[in-house]
């Protein structure tokens, strides 16, 4: 057998050289990139069709329901915390769209507010919960979860009321599944807007470096001047906002609501998260990252999906829980190293 050429062992060398150089975020998201690029290209192998261009696009569109929750997921776990409330804060929240704009463009314009403005809400009451009574992020979020399932169930008594069969406003639709562009979803124009928003926020505000400062070491940011609090509660209230504007997406995209939209979207939310790159205990990540990860939660089904497997579900979550040890794993070792 031939070995293989110098040019290409310089090159595997250089490339091994160039990873081993960057710092160990940006090498967790140049590696999760890396891990999309092959998932096409793997699924391209098996169907041809699978490359192109509308098919792209439109696993793309899937995916920003993921990236969107993972946004506000991304900013909580940064600081140490994590949100369980995101299912069913953007089910109830979408139901609130539908119920409250009755399908009329004419309502848009405070039923959309409303929304967001109750995602807000949540989140803040999730905050203050952390902050002022000290009860544990993932007791809060839980039972927040389960407070606005239960909410839900009741305002539309078990989602049988006459509102509860309303469509999105066409508007709304359009704002998501149009196309500003040809063959480009407006809902990949919003996420690539949010992509920007948050990008910007962490890696460039002051807002962004309280966030770091407070998941690295909450006693040193504090003594540095942090207000821990309100960054606290600034957090938990965009993972709110972002909760409503996924119910809002997937309202949208399905024209409806539904009882448990929103359950596939915890797992995939902190998924993401950690496939970006971001620790877990918080202080380390960016939302590019997080961006690769909802790409890939979103891929790998549609892979497992061209191979038939007896149970695809069933497949398709051993995949994932696969995926994110290794991930845990390969940080956690790199982290140490470090």
């Amino acid at each position: 057998m031939a070995s293989p050429s110098i040019p290409a062992q310089e090159s595997r060398r250089s490339f091994r050289q160039w990873v081993r150089q960057l710092a160990p975020t940006h090498r967790a998201i140049a590696l999760a990139y890396i891990a999309d690029i092959a998932l096409f290209i793997i699924g391209g192998l098996h169907t041809s069709s699978f490359l192109q261009f509308s098919n792209i696009t439109s696993l793309l569109l899937l995916s920003s329901f993921v990236g969107i929750a993972a946004a506000g997921q991304t900013f909580v776990i940064l600081i140490g915390g994590i949100d369980l409330s995101i299912p069913w804060v953007l089910n109830s929240l979408a139901i609130l769209l539908t119920t409250r704009s009755l399908g009329l463009d004419s309502n848009t314009w405070w039923a959309v507010p409303l929304v967001l403005a109750a995602g807000l809400a949540i989140g803040t009451i999730n905050a203050l919960g952390i902050v002022i009574f000290d009860v544990p992020p993932v007791v809060m979020t839980l039972g927040m979860n389960g407070i606005m399932q239960g909410a839900t169930l009741g305002l539309t008594s078990g989602f049988t009321c006459p509102q509860c069969n309303s469509y999105a406003p066409p508007a709304v639709q359009s704002a998501f599944t149009g196309n500003l562009f040809p063959s480009v979803p407006n809902g990949l124009l919003v996420w690539g807007a949010i992509i920007v928003v948050v990008g910007v926020v962490l890696s460039f505000s002051t807002l962004g470096r309280r966030i770091y400062a407070l998941g690295n070491n909450r006693m040193a940011a504090y003594l540095a001047g942090v207000n821990t609090r309100r960054v606290t509660i600034i957090v938990y209230a965009l993972s709110g906002m972002f909760a409503a504007i996924t119910g809002i997406a997937l309202a949208a995209f399905g024209q409806q609501a539904t009882l448990g939209m929103g359950d596939p979207y915890l797992f995939a939310s902190i998924s993401a998260v950690v496939i970006g790159g971001a620790s877990i205990l918080g202080g380390r990540g960016l939302y590019w990252g997080t961006v690769a990860g909802a790409i890939f939660i979103t891929v790998l089904p549609a892979i497992l999906l061209q191979y038939q497997p007896p149970n695809p579900e069933a497949v398709r979550k051993i995949a994932s829980g696969i995926v994110i040890l290794v991930a845990l794993l390969l940080y956690g070792r790199e982290a140490r190293e470090t």
